[in-house]
């Protein structure tokens, strides 16, 4: 009659043999993705890690942006209820410029669409035009700070003519990357590279719709305060 220890020992090789049923000792499972596991699938195909990292860095850098200018946005009007706030005319070129960015939105997914077609002439064509048109905006602002100096109307004139400036000037700025994001997708050699054109043209599109956006928002703020 087997004894006590016996039993014991039998008991835990039966459940030692039971957890390797479970744990599975055979071969491990084959990675989902090519790049290794987890990557997220877009149309049947693995995206490159690099890719989602693109996302995510333009995605941080735009909140980033968008809380700076709201920071500016409610400088804005608690400064516009005061007894200085002296509003100045809005240029009649600003009108024209907004005209301009709104259209190199269009252009730009005009492009993006040929880009998924295949046709890489019609592509580049309408990229450049998103770029030309992006570049005319912001020689469309200088001419529109050159409106507001010929009107007397300077930085320090008073608080409105300051936010003009400050506003303009900053928005500016973020176009400029904006551009040289444009340039970078259209003059790259993507392949030796490990994010296709594609995902750089689309990272980019978010960034460049965003300043859209932002410009709109802005303009209507200027216009409310005058």
């Amino acid at each position: 009659m087997p004894g006590t220890r016996d039993i014991q020992v039998r008991d835990i090789q039966e459940i030692e043999i039971i957890l390797d049923d479970i744990g599975g000792s055979g071969p491990p499972a084959p990675p989902v993705d090519g790049d290794g596991g987890g990557g997220d699938r877009r149309g049947g195909q693995s995206e490159p890690p690099v890719a989602r990292r693109y996302r995510t860095a333009i995605g941080l850098a735009m909140v980033s942006i968008l809380i700076f200018f709201m920071a500016l946005a409610s400088a804005f009007l608690v400064r516009k209820t005061s007894t200085d706030w002296i509003p100045a005319k809005l240029p009649s070129v600003i009108w024209v410029n907004t005209l301009l960015l709104l259209a190199s939105s269009a252009t730009l997914e005009f492009s993006r669409r040929r880009l998924a077609a295949g046709d890489s002439d019609g592509f580049r064509n309408l990229w450049k035009m998103t770029t030309v048109l992006g570049g005319l905006f912001l020689v469309g602002q200088l001419v529109a700070w050159r409106q507001l100096v010929v009107q007397g109307v300077y930085v320090a004139t008073n608080p409105a003519s300051s936010f003009f400036y400050i506003f303009t000037a900053a928005h500016g700025i973020h176009v400029i990357g904006g551009v040289c994001a444009l340039l970078y997708v259209l003059l790259r050699n993507f392949d030796k590279t490990k994010v296709p054109r594609p995902v750089a043209a689309e990272v980019t599109s978010y960034y460049w719709h965003f300043m859209d956006g932002l410009w709109v928002f802005l303009l209507a703020l200027l216009w409310l305060g005058n």
